[in-house]
């Protein structure tokens, strides 16, 4: 498999522009994830590495090699569709054995290859159905089987389970994580569900507006935001955000919100003007001796927990408590927030203010 650099793509149709200059590393044997909501340019960054699209600048390298300009052919990569893809005149072992065949591989060695990944992804017995009256689950093993017969050195996904329904799109997602740890492959996989994003993958690009917002890994996306749209993109429910005017300094601690001094992680910037502070529903606690308190709004039982809708001096906050904890609608109750899991944004600009836990996590473009 191999490493794949993207330096400062970028994508314009017309003046259009569908990729704004975007520069990432996926290391070699990644499971990675582009992440972002629909025309956000994951799609097209995707297409660009596979050779689909030509970048109008920038380089990409697959091991090492500079492709950007190679055609899709030349570049030794596989493209799984949302949509299957398949050949319906030929049956399963057929559309499995097609790629090999097309590149004149002897028959021998082109049986054991399709039994083979056939064995791999369980559809052994359905080797000379026709692929037109496949579940859809099977269908996409196809599909999936058809791109890893090959061998190549990265593989490119365009949500390939979006077309499943709910049950059986997670089923599918642990079977696709299980089979890329089996091959070690290079996995590059274009998503717009964050839940399949953070189960799913060892890295993500988290896109937007052509723009990369934040690259890291699953926690570090989730634990340290770098802008306030990957805070609201991320998570469910996502984070809070409660909006004031005020000052922070530079190595400050605490922060003023409505009279009261709420503590933060330690800053390693200073700003003022329309601040937010953002945090979790989970890392928000209820308590009868909390200064900053808001009225409960609505419940809604969820089984071992509860999410508990509150009207606060900064604006409405969720907060995801245990099930058993009583939380009456009309009541006012104190508020708590552990610093460590605290971001301060800059609510003019979207940028996370940088602290002594987020300093070294950072946003692109």
């Amino acid at each position: 498999m191999a490493q794949i650099q993207i330096k400062n793509i970028r994508k314009d149709f017309g003046d259009f522009n569908a990729v704004k200059e975007s520069s990432f590393t996926i290391e070699d044997g990644e499971f990675f994830m582009l992440l972002g909501p629909s025309g956000c340019g994951k799609t097209t960054t995707l297409r660009m590495i596979a050779g689909l699209e030509l970048p109008t600048s920038g380089e990409i390298y697959l091991d090492g090699e500079e492709i950007s300009q190679l055609p899709p052919s030349k570049r030794d990569i596989a493209f799984v569709f949302q949509m299957f893809a398949l050949y319906p005149h030929m049956n399963v072992g057929k559309n499995l054995s097609y790629p090999l065949v097309s590149q004149g591989m002897p028959k021998a060695q082109v049986k054991a290859k399709v039994e083979e990944v056939a064995n791999i992804l369980g559809i052994q017995d359905i080797l000379k159905r026709p692929v037109g009256g496949l579940s859809g689950g099977d269908r996409q093993r196809v599909a999936l089987g058809r791109a890893i017969v090959r061998d190549p050195k990265a593989f490119m996904m365009d949500e390939p389970l979006g077309a499943l329904d709910a049950e059986f799109r997670e089923h599918m997602s642990e079977e696709l994580r299980a089979l890329h740890d089996r091959m070690n492959a290079t996995t590059v996989y274009v998503t717009h569900d964050q839940l399949e994003a953070m189960q799913m993958g060892d890295k993500i690009v988290v896109m937007n507006n052509a723009v990369v917002e934040q690259f890291g890994t699953p926690q570090e996306i989730y634990d340290k935001p770098a802008t306030m749209f990957v805070a609201d993109f991320i998570g469910s429910p996502s984070m809070n955000f409660l909006r004031f005017d005020g000052k922070v300094a530079e190595g400050a601690q605490t922060v003023e919100m409505h009279g009261q001094s709420l503590s933060v992680p330690r800053q390693a910037q200073g700003a003022s003007g329309r601040l937010v502070f953002g945090v979790r529903p989970e890392h928000v606690t209820l308590s009868d001796s909390g200064a900053y308190r808001g009225e409960v709004l609505a419940t809604e039982y969820l089984g071992t927990t509860q999410i508990i809708t509150l009207d606060t001096p900064n604006g409405e906050l969720k907060a995801r408590i245990d099930s058993g904890q009583v939380a009456t609608v009309g009541e006012k109750v104190g508020l708590g927030f552990d610093a460590k899991t605290v971001t301060l944004f800059d609510e003019a600009n979207g940028q996370a203010l940088r602290s002594d836990l987020n300093r070294e996590v950072l946003a692109h473009g």
